[in-house]
């Protein structure tokens, strides 16, 4: 053991130490079992949070959610709630691009103005995305796609459904908050 302890350079004392029969930790032991039990009361939903103050407040035994966040990856369960839908916000406005209609929204007559816009919307599984085009004149949809991609071909198929509905009008001036799409 001395030959082995030198050549990977382990003082013999640590090598000790990490042979020594360990003790359950009881009390780890415990809160893996109340964690666990929260866990399934939720039915799978909870996360860390919810199961630190499920614990604390049911059992009245002190559980911070960093801790229960450690032992939801010790037992290998994950909370089966959607994260938050994170939309791509898209950068400064294009300088190279003006703003033509500068907010002046009030139009005289229809396909003289078109503004386009790409929302999300839950599905029940996932996350879809709705690309419409309005005509400021009538104020109505005139043109709309949906994809599970927020990428521009879903607001160039919504255009190019306005185009087509609209009869291949000319001089639109097409407004957009300049998004990431």
């Amino acid at each position: 053991m001395k030959t082995l302890c030198r050549i990977f350079n382990v003082h013999r004392s640590s090598y000790r130490y990490w042979c020594r029969p360990k003790e359950p930790d009881i009390e780890r032991t415990i809160k893996r079992s109340l964690v666990s039990e929260a866990w399934n009361v939720s039915g799978g939903s909870a996360g860390a949070r919810t199961i630190a103050t499920m614990v604390t407040n049911t059992h009245n035994v002190k559980l911070g959610r960093w801790l229960a966040g450690k032992l939801m990856k010790e037992l290998i369960i994950v909370s089966c709630q959607e994260r938050k839908h994170k939309y791509n916000r898209g950068g400064n406005e294009r300088i190279d691009i003006p703003n033509l209609l500068n907010r002046q929204f009030a139009v005289t007559k229809p396909d003289q103005v078109w503004c386009g816009d790409v929302t999300y919307i839950w599905t029940g599984s996932r996350w879809a995305y709705l690309a419409v085009v309005l005509d400021l004149f009538a104020r109505k949809p005139v043109g709309w796609a949906m994809s599970f991609a927020p990428d521009s071909e879903l607001t160039a198929k919504a255009l190019q459904m306005a185009w087509e509905l609209r009869g291949h009008p000319k001089q639109v001036m097409f407004h957009s908050d300049q998004g990431s799409h």
